[in-house]
């Protein structure tokens, strides 16, 4: 047996794709290890959405050489691979820049790991693999092996063709592409048998889905909710990441009329300014914005949003930052993601001459997240009180106790919750803590028709 450790960066599909790689790998004899000390592989999925992360890469295959060389010291071996993001912007920069590395494969090429891993074995040289084959891709990787986690990430749609000046995604992920409607209803199927109660579908545009359904048409992402929704003891659906040029009609129903989509929705935004949106290339304003979330509250009155925000994007004015506040407190988000503009190499917006200073990014973004901050612990401190159905993950720090996820994504610490971890539970919130609520049972009965379910 040989042991493969897997570290990933950034974003969920990231997540799935290194669940796939370990999958892919697995009948070439590894299996996973918790630490690279005593691993044959060390993959690095990694994201190149900011600098900072793609530094963070470096810095760990500065750390993974020294082990490479220790290893070959006592006579052994270990091949270090880099995948994801920023193999696919960077390629063969990676290996000039790090000659322990490797393999360098790209997002949507990980497929050809086992072959890419003979080819080094055999002494032959680097390995290097950037294609955008993604149908090859879903068509050459093994059923999904699951492992019986509650919840489970599904990847169903790849690629951007949106073109945001700031983002490499369309670069580095290649052309949308959507997995035909039979390919993801039977990996559904598969993790649920498996004991999955709640599936997360993926995508960098995830409601912009058009796969190939059995009819032969496109399905959209509302259809493919609609059939996911029927498979039994499947309880849960969530959907990650939307744009809001994508949120279609059907998709909004969805939310109004199929019970187990949970209310809450990851819409980012990113601006409140129509200036830098349009410098952004969102293809939307803020007054279009702040409508379609009229039309999903009205769909669906007790959702709640979660948002992405960039500030210091080039040219941002003290008005833009403003703006940008303004939407914030019209909308009042459950939660949200907020970064500094990073400039990455070959955007249209890296070549701006009307970059912001960092200490106007730092200030900004401090202001900012205080807002959001306020926001996030305001709808928190709205749940005391409630009962909400809990499904349990995986044991607390305590004796005894659970941890689970509300419909809102809140992690939730229940005593005495131990055994219901794989069920869902009804949980009265009693107290909001730092990054989480506490709850109780509502009841014994509660406890005896999850375990029975």
């Amino acid at each position: 047996m040989k042991r493969l450790f897997i570290k990933t960066y950034g974003c969920q599909m990231n997540v799935y794709d290194s669940a796939r790689m370990a999958d892919l790998l697995a009948p070439l004899g590894f299996t996973a290890t918790d630490t690279p000390d005593d691993a044959d592989m060390v993959i690095l999925n990694t994201c190149h959405i900011r600098e900072k992360a793609a530094e963070k890469v470096y810095s760990e295959l500065g750390k993974l050489k020294l082990l490479k060389q220790a290893r070959a010291a006592d006579g052994g071996r270990l091949i270090v691979a880099v995948a994801g993001c920023v193999a696919q912007a960077e390629g063969a920069e990676i290996i000039a820049r790090q000659p322990a590395v490797d393999i360098v494969v790209g997002p949507q090429s990980y497929q050809r790991l086992p072959e890419m891993i003979a080819r080094v074995s055999r002494g032959t040289g680097h390995a290097l693999e950037t294609d955008f084959p993604a149908q090859d891709k879903f068509d050459s990787l093994p059923a999904h092996t699951a492992h019986g986690a509650p919840t489970a990430f599904l990847t169903v749609q790849e690629g951007c063709d949106k073109f945001c000046t700031f983002c490499v995604v369309p670069y580095t992920r290649g052309a949308e592409f959507s997995r035909p409607v039979a390919q993801v209803i039977a990996e559904a199927k598969t993790l649920v048998d498996s004991g999955a109660r709640e599936i997360t579908l993926l995508g960098q545009n995830v409601n912009a889905y058009r796969g190939t359904g059995p009819d032969g048409k496109a399905w959209s992402l509302a259809k493919l909710v609609k059939a996911l929704a029927t498979i039994d003891h499947l309880q849960r659906l969530r959907y990650v990441t939307s744009h809001p040029r994508d949120m279609t009609d059907d998709l909004i129903a969805a939310h109004r009329d199929i019970p187990i989509l949970m209310p809450y929705l990851h819409l980012p935004v990113q601006a409140g300014s129509d200036t830098i949106l349009a410098a952004m290339n969102r293809g939307h304003t803020a007054a279009d914005y702040l409508k379609l979330v009229e039309r999903i509250r009205a769909a669906r009155p007790d959702i709640a949003l979660s948002g992405d925000f960039i500030v210091g994007f080039p040219g941002e004015t003290d008005a833009d930052f403003a703006a940008t506040l303004d939407l914030i407190c019209a909308v009042n988000y459950a939660g949200a993601y907020s970064f500094k503009y990073s400039a990455r190499p070959g955007t249209p917006a890296a070549a701006s001459a009307r970059q912001v200073p960092e200490e106007v990014k730092d200030a900004r973004l401090a202001e900012l997240q205080g807002l959001l901050t306020a926001q996030q612990k305001a709808f928190n401190a709205s749940c005391v009180g409630h009962t909400f159905p809990v499904l349990f993950e995986h044991p607390g720090r305590k004796a005894g106790q659970a941890v689970g996820r509300s419909p809102y994504l809140q992690s939730v610490h229940v005593e005495d919750a131990l055994p219901l971890t794989g069920t869902i539970a009804q949980v009265r919130i009693e107290a909001v803590l730092s990054n989480s609520l506490k709850g109780v049972l509502v009841s014994q009965g509660t406890r005896e028709k999850a375990l029975a379910n």
